[in-house]
């Protein structure tokens, strides 16, 4: 094997702590006992040797893509600092911090486990191969990939999710009512706008007096990849936040490493406030994989980097403190190094994933057991509503089917929580969420800050501990300020963590076009295309009011029974709709359904009977549709209109079903004619049916504000044109 800096790093260390030349430092410090230490100690080489085994791996061809630990070793004194039941998210460098978590319980093979996961096993325990991962479901741990801050919107929301919790314990809650959150991550990530919004929200949530018991751990070795973080700036830019506690410590010292960790802790569970650990310390090797820090770095600079090794460093107090001899210590590091191999040798052997069909099959998570959940009291609801009792069996427009719908699901389960954007007090921009603030209170209807990403991140988090979050984007444009932490994370947790650990959430998403002459394309953005590739969502979409109310019920029990992530995305055009053919005619408003009624998943919607054409479509597209089916019958075209409800899955069987009796598709689609739905069902209709369909779509374009709010969108007459044309009619 040609030397590298790993094995520079190893020939250095095993030289220098045979001859006891070792760096300089503080001497170690009476917060650890011996035995403690040393088991720190074991944790770094497990941590060092793991990092020396899997490049090795990737060499023969038997590992993979992996980011090594080594110089952040000394986490392992910080995950000694903190409970196993505190739930950790944790940097992607970070081995050390799950081996000296995983010596906290007993029956634990991290060498094992770890290892499986690094030569992508199907035995491996938390994500069965799918990535190399750290990550435990025993230990609290969430998988996190390679994320560059990703994780603290979710782990602030974690964080919330605790105090809540403390108020209104979920069923389903895990972690105690005393946890605290740790999420740790690189100095270069603490400068992306995603851990700049989790600080922010952290902070300003503190700063209200609510509880926040979460600990940040910023490592900063001073590189990010490879360029360098000037000196001084992490600790200038969080010494002095409003809200947030501030708590340096020497990486390269584990002694001091766990006392300030302790601090830290401590600070967090008993004040329920925030607080930054400024872990300092060195990257040795590269970034990751084949990166060599030589070309970009002077050697002499790596040189002296390496000569500050953590291990050396460790081993220096150990021996100090008296809790080892030298040769001691470096027995322990070569018996490690060996042991790991060993394991390794025997890791290769284990099954690989191979079928596409093995890779997905953590896509969607495992369906949970839950007992039946009892209607509602007549008189229950009744005193719930009040007045608006009444109201319900008269024929109501959608926004008023959504709002109680919500109210109806708020009060049948008691994990549920709202958050958004002005939905409290204000009810919503539209007013879909009055009077929920009032009925169920603060702590179940969140009015949040204006952060997109920290909506999100508060759901997920929330839904670590048992609830069932129903967060709100105001806009559908919103989305993209957002959009990783539902595809990023949401969506790719059951995956990575082989259906252990689910994100379940309702996301609703006010959007589409058809307001007339109000916001242009941020209030009216008629492109799904940023979800309906996600694997593992759903979306749903209503077009009416009583669909709605039994589509959001349906959502609500996907997310609670089947762990999903359910995008619901409402037609804003639509939520005061009340007309069908003619002004005043009332024809599109409708009864509340019964609590009981659902729409399952996978249902759709079918108005008319008519064979000669079948028009396809969703949203706002129905009530276009309903209209041209209409003008259509009195010239002789005898159509049905199908309402698809369901975007992602497509509702293929039932879509396929209604079809086929047709001698013509024409599919409309509100979205633009790239990246829509139309695409998706085109190719359905051809592959399946062997049918050409013809669509109407928007055309490739932003919207626009004033009276030309709907000229690139479908409408009524460009329906009823398409379908003549079709039917080979082109009479007007």
């Amino acid at each position: 094997m040609s030397l590298d800096r790993a094995e520079i790093v190893h020939a250095n260390f095993r030289r220098r702590l045979a001859a006891a030349d070792f760096p300089h430092g503080a001497p170690p410090s009476e917060v650890l006992r011996p035995a403690e230490a040393v088991g720190l100690y074991r944790a770094a080489c497990l941590s060092r040797a793991l990092d020396r085994v899997s490049r090795d791996l990737q060499r023969r061809g038997q590992g993979f893509y992996t980011i090594g630990s080594s110089g952040h070793e000394a986490m392992a004194a910080v995950a000694a600092a903190f409970r196993p039941t505190d739930m950790a998210f944790l940097h992607y460098r970070d081995a050390a911090f799950q081996i000296a978590r995983a010596g906290q319980i007993p029956g634990q093979t991290p060498v094992w486990d770890m290892l499986l996961s690094f030569a992508a096993s199907a035995e491996d325990p938390i994500s069965g191969g799918r990535h190399k991962v750290l990550g435990s479901k025993a230990l609290f741990i969430p998988p996190q990939t390679s994320t560059i801050a990703s994780h603290l919107p979710k782990a602030v929301g974690a964080a919330y999710g605790l105090g809540l919790a403390a108020r209104r314990r979920p069923e389903l809650a895990s972690l105690p009512r005393d946890a605290v959150i740790l999420c740790s991550f690189g100095d270069a990530s603490a400068n992306h706008s995603t851990a700049q919004g989790a600080f922010n929200t952290a902070c300003w949530t503190a700063f209200q007096g609510v509880r926040m018991p979460i600990v940040f751990v910023c490592e900063d070795n001073g590189i990010g990849i490879s360029t360098p973080t000037p000196k001084g700036w992490i600790a200038a830019n969080f010494k002095a936040r409003p809200g947030l506690t501030y708590i340096p410590c020497n990486g390269l010292d584990f002694y001091d490493t766990f006392g300030a960790a302790r601090e830290a802790a401590d600070w967090a569970r008993t004040r329920r406030k925030p607080v930054f650990l400024h872990f300092q310390t060195v990257r040795l090797y590269g970034h990751a994989g084949a990166d060599v820090p030589t070309t970009y770095m002077p050697v002499a600079a790596v040189e002296a980097i390496e000569a500050d090794d953590p291990l050396l460093h460790c081993a220096r107090q150990l021996v100090q403190a008296g809790a080892l001899e030298a040769a001691e210590a470096l027995a322990i590091y070569d018996e490690t190094l060996s042991r790991a191999e060993r394991v390794a040798e025997d890791v290769i052997t284990r099954p690989r994933l191979a079928t596409a069909a093995e890779v997905m099959a953590s896509i969607v998570p495992p369906r949970r057991e839950l007992p039946p959940v009892p209607a509602l009291a007549p008189a229950a609801r009744a005193t719930l509503f009040g007045a608006e009792l009444a109201a319900q069996a008269e024929t109501q427009p959608m926004a008023r089917h959504i709002n109680w719908a919500l109210a109806d699901l708020m009060a049948a389960h008691p994990e549920i929580v709202l958050m958004g954007e002005d939905i409290g007090r204000k009810g919503g921009v539209y007013g879909v969420t009055q009077r929920l603030a009032a009925r169920f209170g603060p702590d179940r209807v969140i009015d949040t800050l204006l952060d997109e990403q920290s909506i999100l991140g508060l759901a997920i988090g929330l839904a670590h501990n048992g609830f069932i979050p129903i967060p709100e984007i105001q806009f559908l444009a919103y989305l993209h300020n957002a959009e990783d932490q539902v595809r990023g994370e949401a969506a790719t947790l059951p995956f990575f963590s082989n259906g252990q650990f689910t994100n379940p959430m309702v996301l609703r998403i006010a959007g589409l076009g058809y307001q007339k002459g109000f916001g242009g394309h941020f209030h009216n953005d008629n492109s799904l295309a940023v979800l309906r590739d996600i694997p593992g969502i759903v979306m749903a979409c209503p077009s009416q009011g009583a669909d709605a109310a039994r589509m959001l019920r349906e959502a609500v029990r996907l997310a609670r029974e089947e762990g999903r992530v359910v995008a619901f995305i409402e037609p804003i055009a639509l939520y005061g709709a009340r007309d069908l053919a003619a002004d005043k005619d009332g024809q599109w408003m409708t009864r509340y359904p019964e609590p009981g009624e659902r729409i399952g998943l996978g249902e759709i919607g079918q108005y008319g009977e008519g064979t000669a054409l079948a028009i396809v479509t969703y949203g706002n597209g129905v009530l276009l549709s309903r209209q041209a089916q209409i003008a259509l019958a009195d010239s002789g075209i005898a159509s049905r209109v199908i309402d698809l409800r369901w975007l992602a899955p497509l509702p293929e069987p039932a879509l396929l079903a209604a079809v086929a009796p047709c001698g013509r598709v024409l599919i409309v689609d509100e979205c633009r004619r790239t990246g829509g739905q139309s695409e998706a069902l085109m190719t359905l209709f051809v592959e399946k049916l062997g049918i050409r369909p013809a669509r109407v779509a928007a055309e490739d374009s932003f919207i626009a504000t004033g009276p030309a709010y709907a000229a690139t969108l479908p409408s009524r007459e460009g329906i009823i044109a398409a379908a003549r044309a079709l039917m080979g009619r082109n009479e007007a």
